[in-house]
């Protein structure tokens, strides 16, 4: 397959764009850490909901949907389409506390919830766990599909798809920081939309598929259309739905939909004007993130199941590819290959545009972790700004290094899907609980961290494998529930052995936040035995409300996503039905809103 010349033009413009527009807002993002990190905390909702759409809108994604579509279906997407409910708690509980904390990483919300040494250490390590080692891991997989995607369309070597997709993307990430990178989200996002939308509709109508109908009848398609697992199917019931639905969504940390907030999610609540600007970015993001962009990558993987229906039939047109490089996942890049020149360059330039919209909101976030939460505390308390950002352009690049050099080990998305969810099993209800039950302390986090990757560790092992079997796709979820039971048990007996955090780190923790609720009790009471006046939310709990909203939102969003698939099988009484309930969902959350909306402070 070769580019034309039209299609090398529309690529070299997107990218001279995106480093373009680093480069005009790098004198001012380098004045000082806060506008290198959060741009001056005063990002409108929709640039940051855009931002987070365009984050996740990796060169990764497309490959792990088409994985999983080809091996189990369309509902195999539950095992992240049940992260909805993470998300939408963000949503209307957790975003508007975020940005009350005034931190500026999420990390660093360690020393406001506890107190002493304990905190510290909890605050630097988790900066590097995370920061560096899991950051490294998440890039490592968007940098893999890059490699895949250049070997099918361009016939790169992996070295070289990482040196011609890092080199730019580190340049603007490391001149233009936060700011940098939430505009180039924003004209990244609609270029890989339109790019995964164009190359849904011509894939489907080319000769071998012989458009939508065609497509839906096939009888290598036909048993993978489902939006639900076979309930007659108790082991697929059970590892691509309830697993997900009942255990995965609050008990895993998965990048993007941590329990409660957190990562580059949490920072760009941080960033936003205020607490209205939070709460409306994650809500459309979450929108269109499960409810509207799966469809088209759904499609090509269907499709690519006529075209290629094995691995075999992918290695036959594509013989170039390393052996160890071949998979499911290839065929959505496979399937690129056939597009006409023109709309090549468009949905080429639109991977390279979801690459880097990915890569460089990990970098951004990774470094501020490093800068902020290790070494301004562990290195150079007395550092200056200018050196801060120094420090963050620098490890911007490490970061990448890092990354680039871990994905040449790596042989498909999933691989790494399944890593992260189990070394953070067990963890998330803390992260959810830790707002609102006064006595979680430092130790609860320590001791959930540590517990969940050794049992992960022995669970991933020979013997873990003698226990569960080695059986690729259900062996890993088999193991889930008790990683999560494990670790669940052992922090929560560490809490209550330990010692609660101090009266004045509970109650100046309190005064700020005002998470309300009878976790809280204890420490409000004894406050006002003190004479100390903490609670100043005079409007009531919000929660109740929130998860109220929560529960409208799921049925929203979840309608929406119904609702589309319906229409794209024919289904129309189906898909009215549907319909029709989202529209009383969506009319039923308004009034809840505006609710939440007399509880936010402006």
């Amino acid at each position: 397959m070769k580019l034309s010349t039209l299609d090398y033009t529309i690529i070299i413009v997107i990218l001279l764009t995106t480093l373009f527009i680093g480069l005009i807002v790098s004198k001012k993002a380098g004045k000082s850490t806060s506008e290198y990190f959060l741009s001056g905390r005063n990002m409108p909702w929709w640039l940051l909901g855009f931002s987070m759409v365009a984050t996740t809108f990796s060169t990764d994604t497309p490959n792990f949907v088409t994985d999983i579509v080809r091996k189990d279906g369309v509902s195999s997407n539950w095992m992240w389409w049940a992260f909805l409910i993470t998300g939408l708690l963000t949503v209307f509980i957790y975003a508007k506390l975020w940005r009350r904390s005034n931190v500026s990483t999420d990390i660093e919300f360690y020393q406001l919830r506890y107190g002493g040494t304990p905190a510290i250490f909890l605050r630097s390590f988790r900066a590097l766990y995370l920061g560096l080692v899991f950051n490294v891991f998440a890039m490592a997989g968007v940098t893999l599909a890059a490699i895949k995607i250049g070997s099918i369309m361009l016939g790169l070597e992996p070295w070289e798809t990482i040196v011609y997709a890092g080199v730019i993307t580190v340049i603007f990430s490391a001149l233009g920081g936060f700011k940098g990178v939430v505009y180039t989200d924003l004209l990244l996002f609609f270029i890989a939309i339109v790019g995964a939308i164009g190359a849904a509709y011509y894939l489907v109508n080319i000769p071998e598929v012989g458009g939508l109908q065609n497509l839906i009848k096939h009888p290598n398609v036909s048993d993978k259309l489902s939006l639900l697992p076979d309930f007659n199917d108790k082991e697929a019931l059970i590892t691509l739905l309830i697993i997900p639905l009942a255990v995965q969504w609050w008990s895993s940390w998965f990048p993007g939909a941590e329990p409660g907030g957190g990562g580059y999610i949490a920072q760009r609540m941080l960033a936003a004007k205020n607490e209205n600007h939070a709460i409306g970015a994650t809500f459309f993001f979450n929108i269109m993130h499960y409810a509207l962009r799966p469809w088209p990558w759904i499609l090509v993987a269907l499709a690519s199941l006529i075209v290629f229906p094995d691995i075999a039939s992918i290695q036959e047109a594509f013989p170039n590819v390393a052996e160890d490089k071949l998979g499911h996942d290839l065929a959505y890049s496979a399937m690129l290959a056939k597009l006409p020149s023109g709309l090549l360059g468009l949905v080429f330039a639109s991977l390279v545009a979801a690459y880097m919209s990915t890569i460089s909101t990990h970098l951004n976030w990774g470094s501020s972790y490093i800068v902020n939460d290790f070494y301004k505390q562990q290195i150079k308390k007395e550092a200056s700004e200018k050196e801060l950002v120094m420090v963050g352009r620098i490890s911007t690049v490490v970061l990448m290094v890092l990354s680039a050099l871990f994905a040449l080990y790596l042989k498909n998305a999933k691989q790494l899907f399944d890593i992260i969810i189990m070394f953070g099993a067990g963890t998330g209800l803390i992260f959810i609980l830790r707002w609102f039950w006064w006595r979680i302390n430092s130790w609860s986090e320590i001791s959930a961290m540590i517990i969940s990757g050794v049992v992960s560790l022995i669970f991933a092992s020979p013997i873990g494998d003698s226990v569960f079997g080695d059986d690729a796709i259900m062996s890993s979820w088999a193991k889930l529930p008790t990683v999560v039971f494990i670790t669940t048990i052992a922090w929560i007996t560490i809490t209550l052995l330990t010692k609660p955090e101090s009266d004045s780190v509970l109650q100046n923790f309190y005064k700020k936040i005002q998470p309300g609720g009878p976790g809280w009790k204890h420490v409000i009471t004894k406050a006002k035995r003190d004479n100390i006046d903490i609670a100043d939310n005079i409007e009531g709990w919000s929660v109740p409300s929130g998860i109220l909203a929560l529960l409208l939102g799921c049925f929203l969003v979840y309608g929406v996503l119904f609702t589309t698939g319906h229409i794209i099988y024919g289904n129309l009484q189906e898909s009215l039905i549907i319909g029709s309930g989202t529209v009383i969902s969506g009319i039923l959350l308004v009034i809840v809103w505006r609710k939440i909306g007399k509880d936010l402070i402006v």
